[in-house]
């Protein structure tokens, strides 16, 4: 039985961590994997990562270049005789390639972001691009894309492995009570907007649109996550004809109630994100979806089938999208199922598992 040696923090939230977990489920059930997982013991989805037969390390590094953790991992690897070593974050790449240092294990690394990647960066040789890494598992197309441009890198390394979910997750949410929760009046089409203050998220170009809308479209907007409420978010809205249609809900533990209970999810992001797991969540909750087509996300959807997808950057375009969901009942209810179809196809948490258990199998045989 193969073995592989796993190491990731799990101190976040169930949803963040649970598509991840769930890989290692399916690569200990269902492909004959000894699967060994150093994370934080007792965090989300650790329960049943055990109850697959994955076998956790109650440890993790607290930072990058430290000795102790170096010498933690090289104890293990020598122990445990692993195949493969697979580092998930950065800190446990930095100090997991110095570990595996003459040892025979192969070193695979994990990739969630497109950009930041450059040849002539001397911090990237001492992670993604070291000579001493094997394999590096992208999770979606556009971030492979950005090792494939790296001059000289051997472009072989690189393959996508999606972070599928589980259709199950969702079947059992119940929506929140928009307007006994905010007062969110039930003749409005609520489109809900789940991000961090980080500028990749592209809150501006949704302000700017927000002031291109018509005025008299039955509209709010609920808007969930840290630091939102910003005083250039709330300048921006306060000149469009909707400044009195907006909600900040703050960041909320019970996110998928919320989009659940939404006519529309929307992520105007700009750059960075490598798979939004958002948009995912919105999808196989059955919302119709509004997102901007940046590398990292194109692939989720069928523009107008699916899902509308419009050019980042473009406030004009979003505020057409926004005007369309707004006004068309119909449409919402056609792409809302459609795109729930469209994820449990072709992200699935099965065929993710598949698709790093051939990544695994390849490198070993290579």
């Amino acid at each position: 039985m193969p073995a592989i040696l796993i190491i990731s923090s799990y101190a976040d939230s169930l949803n963040a961590v649970r598509p991840e977990g769930r890989l290692f489920v399916g690569l200990a059930r269902d492909h004959g994997w000894e699967v060994t997982l150093m994370t934080q013991d007792g965090s989300p989805y650790t329960d049943v990562m055990k109850a697959a037969g994955v076998r956790i390390i109650d440890w993790h590094p607290t930072g990058k270049f430290q000795a102790a953790s170096v010498r933690k991992i090289r104890e293990e690897l020598k122990r445990g005789k692993y195949d493969i070593l697979h580092l998930y974050n950065n800190k446990a790449i930095v100090n997991g390639i110095r570990a595996a240092r003459g040892l025979p294990v192969k070193v695979a690394t994990y990739r969630g972001y497109t950009g930041n990647i450059n040849w002539w960066d001397p911090i990237s040789y001492l992670q993604h691009l070291s000579p001493r890494v094997d394999l590096i598992t992208c999770v979606s197309p556009a971030v492979k894309e950005v090792f494939d441009r790296v001059p000289f890198f051997n472009t072989n390394k690189a393959v996508v492995v999606g972070k599928g979910h589980e259709p199950a997750w969702y079947q059992k949410v119940e929506a929140l009570d928009l307007k006994k929760e905010f007062a969110i009046p039930t003749d409005r089409v609520t489109i809900a907007v789940v991000a961090n203050a980080r500028r990749m998220k592209g809150m501006n170009y949704l302000t700017a649109a927000m002031r291109k809308l018509p005025t008299g479209l039955p509209l709010h907007f609920l808007f969930i996550g840290r630091g939102l409420d910003t005083k250039a978010n709330l300048n921006d809205i306060g000149k469009s004809a909707y400044s009195d249609r907006v909600t900040f809900a703050g960041f909320r533990k019970d996110v998928l109630r919320l989009i659940k209970a939404a006519d529309v999810s929307l992520l105007p992001s700009v750059k960075g994100e490598g798979l939004s797991k958002v948009l995912l969540e919105s999808m196989f909750l059955a919302r119709p979806t509004i997102m901007t087509s940046i590398g990292g996300n194109r692939h989720l959807g069928v523009d107008g089938e699916t899902a509308l997808i419009v050019p980042p950057r473009d406030a004009a375009a979003l505020a057409d999208a926004i005007e369309r969901v707004a006004k068309d009942e119909p449409l919402r209810q056609r792409i809302g199922p459609a795109g729930e179809t469209y994820v449990t196809r072709y992200f699935s948490a099965e065929v993710s598992a598949a698709e790093l258990n051939d990544a695994y199998h390849s490198l070993l045989n290579a």
